[in-house]
């Protein structure tokens, strides 16, 4: 690190220093890495416990019954879900993480790892992994300690998959964060064959391809069945306090609806509890909890013929999609002159297979139980066929338009066009 000098004079007018050695300018002293760790992790917990139990507190004063300690466990209990902690409630397993939550966690964690190493200055190995595993472990520890706290009663939480649940998002989102912040994660991607490396960004715009076209079909949908939202809010009259709650409910799980349409437009479709289906080729779910976000799901019956036929055009889109974000990184590195239409079709299918797995990992995510009874299976059931559905359908689009793509450049020392 270069030291910054102060001058002997001041061009501005100031006062000049006496002539001599010139002063360092002070600089704080880094921290302990596992102190930097062990902070940065509380911080990152704090914040998302206080979030959800100043939700919690807000529905407590809207109710007409319990109390504000009920309240703040319930919120402890919510957290707790969104890392997949196994959470019993009178005998009934509730596992269906609410993604958006998990999502603001992990971002707050992802900050976290990047304030760890900003305020430890750590960039040797050995350091960051001491610095990542630290985080985790804090956090997970921290966890666990709220989940012995929250059991009570009815309420009952399993301590290690408390643990094990926030200590995997820490680990993933912290460590990024890690990374990022001390420079690691750009000294990998260079020590990353640019293959392998073009493969990523790609396989990231395949998934989001998808998302987004599901995302615009639940959107497009929900505004077709409106009336059904009003009904709904009309029959819960949750007043205003409530219906802050209400919205922060449907806030974190319209991730989850989101992905369920994902799998809704691979093919196998995805339940809303047992016995019930979701899919283009019908609908079978009878009546369904009056949540506003459940308002768009199609009604019991066959389904338009075109979700049938977007099932074959989306995969095929997001791959022509990842195609062309393989093909125009690749032709821009050195060597691609020496690569042929094959080995960019070969990256483009890939990226795709990539993808797949991604969504697939999200599609897991989302589901689980909800409640007794029929609430007991929520989600997606087959979300590995509709993440190989899916993966064949962008591998084809992939592999065919970064093939294309390659095989249309121009040839080294062609003339340009007009010449």
């Amino acid at each position: 690190m270069t030291d910054m000098l102060s001058r002997p004079g001041a061009r501005d007018g100031g006062s000049h220093q006496a002539p001599g050695p010139a002063q360092p300018t002070p600089v704080v002293p880094p921290r302990p890495v596992v102190i930097a760790a062990v902070v940065g992790a509380g911080a990152c917990l704090l914040a998302g416990l206080l979030a959800c139990a100043a939700v919690a507190v807000i529905g407590w004063l809207a109710a007409t019954f319990g109390g504000a300690s009920g309240a703040v466990r319930a919120g402890a209990s919510v957290w707790l879900v969104a890392h997949k902690a196994a959470v019993t409630l009178d005998g009934s397993s509730i596992s269906v993480a609410p993604l958006g939550l998990t999502a603001f966690l992990g971002w707050c964690l992802y900050r976290g790892g990047r304030f760890t190493a900003r305020i430890s200055a750590a960039d040797r190995t050995k350091d960051l992994l001491t610095a990542a595993a630290a985080f985790a472990g804090t956090y997970g520890l921290g966890a666990l300690i709220i989940a012995l706290l929250t059991s009570e009663g009815g309420l009952k939480i399993s301590p290690l998959s408390a643990f094990f649940g926030a200590a995997t998002l820490a680990a993933v989102a912290g460590t990024a964060g890690i990374l990022v912040e001390s420079g690691a994660a750009a000294d990998i991607a260079d020590a990353t064959p640019s293959g392998l490396r073009d493969t990523v960004p790609a396989a990231a715009a395949a998934m989001l391809t998808v998302i987004a076209v599901a995302s615009l079909l639940y959107a497009v949908l929900l505004a077709v069945r409106f009336p059904r939202v009003t009904g709904m809010l009309e029959l819960l009259d949750t007043g205003v306090v409530g219906s802050v709650v209400l919205f922060a409910i449907c806030l974190g799980l319209l991730p989850n609806m989101v992905l369920y349409f994902v799998s809704f437009l691979a093919g196998p479709g995805f339940q809303l509890g047992v016995g019930t289906s979701v899919a283009p080729t019908g609908v079978d779910v009878g009546n369904l909890p009056a949540l506003p976000l459940l308002a768009a799901v199609p009604s019991d019956g066959a389904t338009p013929t075109y979700l049938l036929v977007l099932t074959a055009i989306v995969p095929l889109l997001a791959g022509a999609v990842a195609g062309l974000v393989v093909a125009r990184r690749g032709m821009a590195a050195p060597e691609s002159e020496a690569l042929g239409w094959d080995a960019f079709a070969l990256r483009g299918a890939m990226s795709a297979l990539l993808a797949s797995v991604g969504l697939l990992i999200l599609m897991l995510l989302a589901g689980g139980s909800a409640g007794p009874g029929r609430m007991a299976e929520f989600g997606v059931a087959s979300a590995l066929p509709a993440a190989a559905l899916l993966g064949a359908g962008m591998a084809i689009g992939g592999a065919v338009a970064a093939g294309v793509l390659a095989a249309r450049r121009p040839a080294d020392g062609s003339p340009e066009p007009g010449r």
